[in-house]
């Protein structure tokens, strides 16, 4: 199986677990509770990604 290249980016549209608790500055629970409420989960086959957009627009929804 080939290993997958890590790409450095500033943009990111979608992330995984760890990079999405990176960003929220919390545990993977939590981030994954924030993912699930957001309705964020973007599965492709096995690999499960979180949409960075939709987690912004949640949180700024319930922020206000």
């Amino acid at each position: 199986m080939r290993q997958t290249k890590e790409r450095e980016s500033d943009l990111r549209l979608a992330v995984d677990i760890d990079g999405l608790a990176a960003l929220l500055s919390c545990g993977q629970a939590t981030a994954r509770k924030i993912a699930v409420d957001a309705g964020a989960r973007i599965t492709i086959g096995h690999w499960v990604l979180y949409s960075v957009q939709k987690v912004e627009k949640y949180l700024e929804a319930i922020a206000e």
